[in-house]
């Protein structure tokens, strides 16, 4: 590296010529090349946008004028360039950087940054504060991908940003040819018209002279540049989904020309009023084997950065990732049921829907980063006849609770609803893990809402919701690798609202929901060993919740434990209590293991499932601990219990 060494924050960019930033870029380029080469992160987007960092920090006086990212995925060099290049060999480590924007991390990010579509409301409401402040000399950025552009919630705030006085800029980093665009010699002749510093002066005072001879309103200056929008799209052949906005519109340009980006950001800069700029830009630059396979290349894992191929450690005698089970298990279901469709929003590799897409492609729909959408168009195939199978992650699932109540609960539409990543998803952190569902779905009528043990469960409970069950039915699975290497059971129907008994025992019950049941079957085997007898039961269902199965362990256990890979506030510990409650059931003493009431950091799924103590080893020690309490009540051996609850303490530390 010739220059990146020497760049700490933004303020040293400003040092160096043009010449000198093309420098800084290759350097920039391939900083990030080595880093995620063997520390796995989000590489193509980010090489995409090396240039557009570097201008706007150039430009910019960051972090007073604001930049907002949409989503962390592009924004690896403006973390680089802002004082946490020498830190970045721990992004998305356990007490290392995040791998998305988060202002707790640094000052320069103005916003966290992990669902997509969100910078336009949020650089607007910036913007907006801004001049409520009087800080009229502040700039604010927006900076969105086209993928996030398939999102609802950018259109919202683009047309409120219309609506109101402001000089909010928009950047939209074009890199997947979803927005076409015809890009010629008179393009590239109006892009630098209407960008030019004379131009713009001469068109103000034009229309600031019609003004004050009130030959022009506001609402007429509105209708002038939609006229302008119009024309130019007449010269250029080229229509653009913003010309119908009150919105000046500049564009396409080339975001990998840094002399010319530079050009035209510092022309538009100080513009008055809501501005797209609309750049062009290729996902994985710099590094050919992404720019082929930019999918491929998004969160690419491990790889050689000399040959670009990738390290692959998957053995073919370990269990099948929960994402393929469900993949095949779809094809397989499809194969039989012309019925059966598929949908996601925008993560068909992430979730395997690739498989159906593959098989059956007129049945399998990637409707973009539009969860909400996802959720009513699979109720719109449902209401004909259709069985849709919409698999959305569990945090993503977030963005459509209202129309899962509004659009497929209330109509007792049959959509199967299949959560991945949920529970703690590991290094992509608090924006992604999938803790909060079985707590936000519990209330809503009319849902079955499942977790499987295993790979078989997730199997039989997916043919389930085909042939056993005529309504909404949600199933929730983790991230990662299943318990199995023969995954493929022959499918069968199961009883709905039925748990099942893992293991007899006698002291104490455990209650588990989903595949976090088999940290605890390893720490029932090891308290068997000291001594201590645990009877293990797998719920399956939290709603219909096993009322049969609770009964039976409330009336033989007074002391029962719940686990599940969720937030305890609301989730299946709070189901046990509430039904002991609603039945009479007042001796019994319940201990919960979930998420506690707090944000989980970002590490690996072994790391942050020790954070969250709902690891083996602690799952262990709070059996430890009920077990001490049950002997220490019933007056038994009471000194004998806290010296053995210390010597396992000590042990432990």
């Amino acid at each position: 590296m010739i220059y990146l060494q020497d760049i700490n924050s933004p303020a040293d960019l400003k040092k160096f010529n043009v010449e000198q930033l093309k420098e800084i870029c290759k350097d920039l380029r391939e900083f990030i090349i080595e880093q995620l080469s063997h520390n796995p992160g989000h590489f193509a987007s980010s090489l995409g946008t090396v240039e557009l960092t570097v201008a706007l920090h150039y430009l910019y006086n960051t972090p007073y004028d604001r930049l907002v990212w949409d989503v962390g995925h592009q924004a690896y060099g403006h973390k680089i360039l802002t004082g946490r290049r020498d830190i970045f060999h721990t992004n998305r480590k356990l007490g290392g950087l995040s791998g998305f924007t988060n202002p707790d991390e640094s000052k320069y990010d103005t916003f966290i940054a992990g669902h997509a579509s969100t910078s336009i409301s949020a650089a607007l409401g910036m913007a907006v504060a801004a001049s409520l402040n009087n800080e009229n000399d502040r700039h604010v950025v927006a900076i969105i991908g086209d993928g996030s552009m398939t999102g609802g919630l950018a259109y919202e705030g683009i047309n409120n940003a219309c609506s109101q006085p402001n000089n909010l800029l928009i950047i939209l980093n074009d890199n997947d040819m979803s927005i076409d665009s015809n890009v010629g010699g008179i393009q590239d002749y109006l892009v630098k018209m209407t960008t030019s510093s004379k131009y713009n002066k001469f068109r103000n005072k034009t229309y600031q002279a019609f003004k004050k001879r009130k030959l022009i309103s506001e609402k007429e200056k509105n209708i002038v540049l939609r006229f302008n929008n119009s024309v130019k799209a007449l010269l250029t052949k080229q229509q653009n989904l913003f010309e119908g906005f009150n919105i000046r519109y500049f564009g396409p340009v080339d975001g990998h020309d840094l002399p010319g980006l530079i050009r035209v950001l510092r022309n538009i800069k100080d513009m008055k009023g809501p501005k797209l700029l609309h750049i062009k830009t290729v996902k994985g630059k710099g590094f050919k084997p992404a720019e082929k396979a930019a999918t491929i290349w998004h969160a690419p894992g491990l790889f050689d950065k000399n040959t670009g191929e990738r390290i692959v450690r998957k053995r073919i005698d370990q269990p099948q990732l929960y994402q393929d089970v469900f993949g095949h298990t779809l094809v397989e279901l499809a194969e039989k049921n012309k019925k059966i469709v598929g949908i996601t929003p925008a993560m068909p590799t992430g979730c395997s829907m690739t498989y159906m897409m593959q098989k059956f492609p007129d049945r399998a729909f990637d409707v973009g980063i539009a969860e909400a959408h996802a959720v009513t168009f699979s109720a719109g195939l449902a209401k004909e006849g259709f069985i849709p199978f919409c698999n959305i992650y569990s945090s993503f699932m977030q963005r459509a609770y209202d129309q899962v109540i509004h659009d497929v609960a209330l109509q007792k539409l049959k959509v199967i609803m299949c959560l991945d990543r949920a529970g703690l998803v590991g290094e992509d952190g608090p924006t992604h893990h999938g803790v909060f569902d079985l707590a936000y779905f519990k209330p809503i009528p009319n849902l079955v809402i499942s977790a499987p043990f295993n790979e078989h469960d997730l199997r039989n409970l997916m043919y389930t919701a085909v042939y056993g069950n005529e309504g909404p039915f949600v199933i929730r699975y983790p991230r990662g690798q299943g318990e199995m290497v023969d995954w493929r059971n022959e499918p069968q129907l199961i009883p709905i609202g039925k748990g099942k008994e893992v293991k007899k025992g006698k002291d104490m019950a455990l209650l588990s929901i989903g595949t976090i049941g088999n940290n605890a079957l390893k720490a029932i085997e090891r308290a068997e060993e000291m001594g201590i007898s645990v009877a293990h039961y797998d719920m399956l269902f939290l709603k219909p919740i096993d009322k049969e199965l609770l009964s039976e362990v409330a009336k033989k256990f007074k002391y029962i434990i719940t686990l599940e890979n969720g937030v305890i506030k609301g989730g299946m510990g709070s189901a046990v209590i509430e039904f002991l409650a609603d039945n009479g059931f007042t001796n019994n003493r319940i201990f919960r293991i979930g998420i506690e009431d707090e944000f989980i950091s970002h590490g690996t799924m072994k790391e942050l499932h020790k954070v969250a103590k709902i690891d083996e080893e602690s799952i262990l020690q709070k059996i430890i601990e009920v077990h001490g309490l049950k002997k220490q009540e019933s007056g038994e051996n009471q000194n004998e219990s806290v010296v053995f609850i210390q010597e396992q303490n000590n042990l432990k530390n």
